[in-house]
């Protein structure tokens, strides 16, 4: 192409016959390439080369769209109010008073547009601590049923938790039990699946301590080597300060005899009429009694 910015291989021109550097004819234009010095944040910029004036255009678009959801709604509002009056006006028994209102509604309709967005709409929040779920107040109280919390206004009554809606206790115990509606949240606890529930974390809570229990037996018995009190340095090391001092004919002179440590088994006791214990010989890789050297224990 003659561009002198880029080699044969970068070309992106479609592939001449005979190039611009023999026919010096159709010569393409330079590239314009611009070279940036940046610093060591520049380069990590994810940001780097964003306009922020491209933003505009989104917020025209969701505007244009929260316009659109505004108008339609406010339409469908008119149009079934008006379909109410029109009704309302064919039956011919309408007072004056009700046609006030729905021309009130109307009116107001007209004017309060900013209320009729349906995500403008503020929920309330149900039990939520630093920003839970949010979600409608419902399955609740009848509005004509009385509050558990005002069928006894004795101060020494059932206690009621604001925050859980709850009572358990039973704010009326002397009241006739086919007249109270409400007797405590406790007469709950053994009805449908509670009592399953409570067999089986019973079941479980039983589980652990046979766990446990068992666990403290067998380190008990064996020793526990993850534990953290400290190895004996005889054990450890295999040694000790304790000194003994001898005589020629093997008797103690100074010193304390080490004692040999005393095994769980039974010790001296021979059995088949041998005089000397099992494991007191070793030949062959094979124990046995070193009176007769047997190395048949029975």
């Amino acid at each position: 192409c003659g561009a002198m910015t880029h080699n044969a291989k970068s070309c992106m021109e479609r592939p001449r016959k005979i190039g611009a550097k023999w026919t010096n004819m159709h010569i393409a234009p330079d590239e314009k390439i611009e070279s940036f010095e940046l610093d060591y944040d520049g380069k990590r910029d994810r940001w780097n080369g964003f306009d922020p004036a491209t933003y505009a255009l989104v917020i025209e678009r969701y505007e244009a769209r929260d316009e659109a959801r505004r108008k339609y709604l406010k339409e469908q509002q008119l149009k079934k109010l008006e379909e109410k009056n029109s009704k309302q006006n064919g039956e011919g028994g309408v007072s004056e008073e009700d046609d006030d209102e729905d021309a009130l509604k109307v009116d107001e309709a007209k004017v309060d547009e900013s209320k009729q967005m349906d995500f403008a709409k503020v929920e309330k929040r149900v039990r939520t601590t630093g920003g839970g779920s949010t979600g409608t107040v419902r399955n609740l109280r009848i509005r004509e049923d009385t509050a558990k919390y005002l069928l006894n206004l004795d101060v020494n009554s059932a206690y009621y938790d604001p925050k859980t809606r709850s009572m358990r206790e039973d704010p009326l115990p002397d009241a006739d039990p086919n007249e109270k509606f409400y007797g405590g949240d406790n007469q709950n606890r053994l009805s449908g699946q509670a009592l399953e529930f409570k067999q089986l974390n019973n079941y479980n809570v039983i589980k652990e301590k046979l766990k446990s229990r068992l666990k403290d037996i067998i380190a008990e018995k064996y020793g526990n080597a993850a534990s953290e009190e400290e190895i004996p340095r005889e054990l450890l090391l295999g040694q000790s300060e304790r000194q003994v001092e001898y005589d020629r004919a093997g008797r103690i002179i100074q010193g304390v005899e080490s004692f040999l440590p005393r095994s769980k088994y039974e010790e001296d006791v021979y059995i088949n009429n041998h005089t000397s214990v099992w494991g007191s010989w070793w030949k062959d890789h094979q124990w046995g009694y070193k009176c007769c050297k047997q190395t048949i224990k029975n």
